[in-house]
């Protein structure tokens, strides 16, 4: 049977990870400060290249990260994740949009995007919204 969903509920040191494999769209939301950033994204890493390994053709790819906070060892993983969908994106030619998502005032995030975004050849949105 083929996984559809891989999700995770966040903590307060970790992300929400919610994965619709039928969809093809990934969200990563909360804060990112596990222990083990490598432990904690190797799961989601192969749920990643199961879905790349065969996509659901009809459908496009979107990744969206909103994070509140994260360190540099969730930065790494997440640039790892960026790394796979431009790889895909490439051999593929199926496209990827990454939708990265920050509080409207929350500068450090909006950078910390375009610093990704600058990193590889992928479509970044970036989408501000209002703080609650």
């Amino acid at each position: 049977m083929v996984m559809e969903k891989y999700s995770i509920n966040g903590t307060s040191n970790t992300p929400d990870i919610n994965f619709d494999l039928v969809k093809g769209e990934l969200t990563i939301s909360g804060r990112s400060i596990p222990e083990n950033s490598i432990e904690f994204y190797n799961p989601l890493f192969a749920a990643l290249d199961k879905y790349l390994a065969d996509p659901n053709p009809k459908n496009a790819t979107t990744l969206n990260i909103q994070l509140e906070y994260y360190n540099s060892s969730s930065s790494a993983c997440l640039l790892s994740v960026f790394k796979k969908l431009e790889k895909f994106n490439k051999g593929k030619g199926s496209p990827v949009t990454i939708n990265w998502i920050y509080e409207e005032n929350d500068e450090d995030i909006l950078a910390a995007g375009k610093n990704f975004e600058g990193m590889v050849d992928l479509p970044f949105q970036m989408i501000s919204i209002s703080e609650n």
